[in-house]
């Protein structure tokens, strides 16, 4: 692993951290609180919440999207965004779909697409910035 790669890993897993908690903390919280079933114990309140456990979860898969656009030569905003939006929609469809075999967690079928959705621009933008720090310091040519 070079130093441009860990400088992508941490700038993209920041982003995550931030972003994640726009999205899906903010804008659709009310959303998936509505279009999941809800368990007693299922989910922490705020103040169990382990932030940095959060980071770390977001820094891991930040590290799969910088990885991915290094190893892909995915060096500009575009190339990542589209590297990690497809890198997120594969996985998180694959979550879900699997979450809906084994669990009763969903109201509708609805709710997978427009998690995968959410998470391929999350992820798609996580990408843009691990392709923006690749990219940098590179010559026009």
């Amino acid at each position: 692993m070079n130093t441009k790669l860990l400088l992508a890993i941490l700038a993209s897993g920041v982003a995550a951290f931030l972003l994640g908690w726009l999205l899906f903390g903010i804008a659709l919280m009310g959303y998936y609180e509505a279009n999941m079933i809800q368990y007693e114990g299922l989910m922490k309140s705020e103040e169990e919440m382990n932030l940095g456990l959060i980071f770390v979860g977001n820094l891991l898969f930040a590290a799969l999207v910088s990885w991915s656009c290094s190893r892909m030569g995915a060096t500009s905003l575009v190339s990542g965004f589209m590297t990690g939006a497809i890198i997120g929609a594969l996985v998180y469809a694959s979550v879900d779909v699997m979450f809906m075999a084994f669990m009763n967690l969903y109201t509708s079928n609805t709710v997978i697409i427009v998690d995968v959705l959410a998470n391929a621009l999350w992820a798609g933008c996580i990408g843009a910035v691990a392709g923006l720090v690749l990219g940098s310091g590179k010559k026009a040519g």
